[in-house]
């Protein structure tokens, strides 16, 4: 019997590449985006994250249809950069609707259908910038870091059900994420500049970053793994990153990050 997987943010970027190499190994997928979207051998669900009974009843027609769902990947996301201060009201809070409850709103969804069929794999793409936050990039890093923080918690709750999941802590990929940032420049004659630097150096790492095919491709890997553990990073020197991050002292490592982006 073929696994049913689910994709949020599935029809571009990473979330489209893992799409993609769920069906080549055989599983149903249903691609989940707030635009229309058509990929072969692929159902596509329309829907917006941030709305519950949207996630409800994207869920709820994957297992009216297919019996089961095996698979969650949440992928979808969005990012903002400008200064912390200036990024805390609407903006702020509606990339953490998107990033973090969005997320839980379909891990919500789908673990009662998990549970009764007696397990599951969820896979959230975090980052990177969940354990190494970056400068003029806070909200974003917030909201990733809580990604992980809420699945290690998770994955300590519904492990009796067999139900499993992880999170995969990509870095710098090359994909529409990057034009398609909010870039808040709100205040940079104040920071002398330095947003707008910033900015900068991180959109040219992403365009010169990661193919994502790649990315989804080891996405799928975690899906279908028989075992996982909580966070996975990609990539020997992101690898070596969130090894530096735990041993270095904490003021040492943010510092030469600062000295990295927000120079």
């Amino acid at each position: 019997m073929a696994m049913v997987a689910i994709v949020t943010g599935g029809s571009s970027g990473i979330g489209l590449e893992t799409v993609r190499a769920l069906r080549e190994a055989g599983c149903v997928v249903y691609a989940v985006s707030r635009r229309p979207f058509e990929e072969p051998g692929v159902f596509h669900i329309q829907a917006d994250v941030t709305e519950n009974e949207a996630v409800q009843a994207a869920v709820e027609r994957v297992y009216q249809e297919q019996g089961r769902i095996d698979i969650l990947v949440n992928d979808v996301g969005m990012g903002i950069s400008g200064a912390a201060e200036f990024n805390g009201g609407p903006a702020g809070r509606h990339l953490f609707d998107v990033n973090f409850f969005g997320m839980t709103r379909f891990c919500d969804a789908v673990m009662p259908y998990m549970r009764r069929q007696g397990g599951g794999r969820i896979v959230n793409i975090g980052s990177i910038a969940g354990i190494v936050p970056i400068p003029f990039q806070a909200y974003y890093s917030a909201s990733k870091a809580a990604i992980h923080s809420y699945t290690m918690a998770l994955a300590n709750e519904i492990r009796p059900f067999g139900i499993t999941v992880c999170v995969l802590m990509p870095g710098d990929i090359a994909t529409g994420f990057t034009a398609a940032r909010d870039k808040l420049h709100q205040g940079d004659d104040i920071y002398g500049g330095r947003i707008g630097r910033s900015v900068a150096k991180m959109e040219h790492d992403e365009e010169t970053g990661m193919a994502p095919a790649k990315v989804g491709a080891c996405v799928a890997k975690l899906c279908l793994k028989k075992r996982v553990k909580p966070l996975y990073s990609l990539g020997f020197f992101y690898g070596l990153v969130k090894v530096l991050s735990k041993l270095m002292p904490a003021g040492l490592f943010n510092r030469l990050v600062g000295l990295l982006y927000a120079g």
